[in-house]
């Protein structure tokens, strides 16, 4: 779904007084943080989208070598999970535009992050929405995975 389509969704649901919440990441090499990120920001709401980085913009914040998987297949992944209503690819470093397009009521965030270290929280707050910290405690990482995979098959 691109960021036009989804926010004219979201404004419908709103009519409909559905509370929206709104996760994001990059999600390259989905792993079980990823998922109890997802489960838990799906229960702050009626319904989710997820905010998904474009290949370009994993290069950037992730590194050479990154993205591992490409975005179709990073989306398809992810509307395969049962918390996960929509699907959103955006270009940007920060979901910023995704958050003014869709005007979340909670726009969640995984415990790597303090509610007053997300980037989008002021965008979140201007649109009266609220940063929620959920999922379980920041020991899985896709980087970690990567680091295991390549010290036991060399």
């Amino acid at each position: 779904m691109n960021i036009a389509d989804a926010a004219a969704l979201a404004e419908r649901l709103r009519a409909e007084r559905k509370r929206i919440v709104l996760a994001n990441g990059c999600f390259d090499l989905l792993h079980v943080g990823h998922v109890r990120y997802l489960e838990a920001a799906r229960r702050l709401g009626d319904v989710l989208f997820v905010g998904v980085n474009d290949d370009a913009a994993v290069a950037r914040l992730k590194g050479p070598g990154r993205p591992l998987m490409p975005v179709g297949e990073r989306v398809e992944i992810l509307r395969a999970l049962r918390a996960v209503d929509h699907v959103v690819v955006f270009a940007e470093d920060t979901a910023d535009g995704l958050v003014a397009a869709l005007r979340p009521h909670v726009h969640a965030k995984g415990t790597d992050y303090a509610p007053d270290a997300v980037p989008e929280a002021a965008s979140v707050r201007a649109h009266g929405g609220r940063v929620a910290v959920v999922g379980d405690p920041k020991d899985h990482s896709t980087r970690d995975l990567i680091a295991r995979v390549l010290e036991r098959f060399r």
